[in-house]
């Protein structure tokens, strides 16, 4: 299935964008993770992140489905 899959702050900076559309196997977005984790080298693991399917807070096992829009919310501080 194709995915749009945005990307914030240091997954952003480790993947040179903010977004990418990507070809996955995967079930959920635990599965995706682990896909794009394998592919781009993150090192932050899942507890540390966030995870929105479609504009909406998901669980990590949330069902995808082709054309689904998935965002991975690593920790962010502001001021």
């Amino acid at each position: 299935m194709r995915l749009r899959v945005l990307y914030f702050a240091t997954l952003r900076d480790r993947v040179g964008t903010d977004a990418e559309a990507v070809d996955s196997t995967a079930s959920n977005a635990r599965g995706l993770y682990a896909e794009l984790r394998a592919h781009h080298g993150f090192t932050m693991s899942e507890e540390r992140l966030r995870v929105a399917v479609n504009g909406a807070f998901a669980a990590w096992e949330q069902p995808l489905r082709d054309g689904d829009e998935v965002v991975f919310i690593p920790p962010v501080s502001g001021g």
